[in-house]
Order: structure tokens, then C-alpha cells, then sequence
């Protein structure tokens, strides 16, 4: 498995916080499956952060059924991107999923206040979204990192 490190500018040089999520990237021939936020026109690979007592491949397969209402079976981890912010270390684990299933989605309120919804994008497509990062740096840092972080790990998986 390979990892990257992505240091923020406002990154104070040590960490005492942090967060692990796991995200899930499921493919169908030429198209990943993101998450879209109808309110802001954010794009991301669907996943979020693991609960107490959950293992990694529990809190991917969990989150891709309460964001996109599918049963997945995850891989073996297959990239861990860090991201060191402030006092904080954000740790992303990618895994790519298999869709055996669907389910309801059991979205939060945050989610559904934005018009969060699943859609297919051609991968070039999305791994071009994400290339815009740099865009963000002046308007909207959450996005800039967001974006960065997404762009790291499509070119990286999706590699030929």
C-alpha cells in the first residue's frame, strides 16, 4: 500500500489530534461513483470517519451505504493519504469497492441540508474536478485540501 503526505501552509510542525476515515471508490467500466452537494457543487470519493469499536473495511462499507444507499465489499486497503493541518493529522484510507447490493441511504442532517447525492462521472472528468484545486486556495480552503486530497488518490489508483 502506498502513502502520501499532503502539509497544509497553516500546519503548526507537530500534531496531537487526529481522524481516520475510510473511503470507498467504486468503478463501473469508465466511470467512479462521487458524492455531489446539490447546494455547493462539491464532488468527493463517498466515505467519512471511523467509529468507536469500527475497523477500516466496517466504516467503508458502512458509509457507502449511508451515503449512497449500496452494499459494497471493500478491498484490502489499497492507499492512505495523511494530511497534517493546523495541530491535526487527517488520515484517508481508499479502498476500491465491489457493489454486491443496495440499501437506503441514511443520509445526516448536514448531508441533506446540502442535496447530497451519488453520481457517476467519467473518471477523467472527475480526476479533472479535482485538478482544480489550486483554484480554491484564495476562496475556499476546505475545498482546495478536499480537492488536492482527491486528486492525489484517483491519479494514484487509477493509474495505468
Amino acid at each position: 500500500m502506498k502513502t502520501i503526505e499532503i502539509t497544509g501552509e497553516n500546519y503548526s510542525g507537530n500534531w496531537d489530534k487526529s481522524r481516520t476515515a475510510c473511503r470507498g471508490i467504486v468503478m463501473n467500466g469508465t466511470l467512479i461513483l462521487l458524492s455531489y452537494e446539490t447546494q455547493t457543487g462539491l464532488y468527493m470519493i463517498p466515505g467519512g470517519g471511523m467509529e468507536d469499536g469500527e475497523d477500516e473495511a466496517s466504516c467503508c462499507v458502512r458509509e457507502l451505504a449511508e451515503e449512497m444507499g449500496l452494499v459494497t465489499e471493500p478491498s484490502a486497503c489499497v492507499l492512505e493519504i495523511d494530511e497534517y493541518y493546523e495541530d491535526w493529522k487527517y488520515i484517508s484510507r481508499y479502498f476500491m469497492c465491489e457493489v454486491t447490493g443496495r440499501c437506503g441511504q441514511k443520509l445526516t442532517e448536514r448531508e441533506k441540508s446540502a442535496g447530497m447525492e451519488p453520481r457517476w462521472v467519467p473518471v477523467d472528468e472527475a480526476i479533472e474536478i479535482f485538478s482544480r484545486h489550486g483554484e480554491y486556495a484564495a476562496s475556499d480552503e476546505m475545498r482546495r485540501g478536499l480537492y488536492l486530497r482527491e486528486y492525489n488518490a484517483l491519479v494514484n489508483v487509477t493509474a495505468k
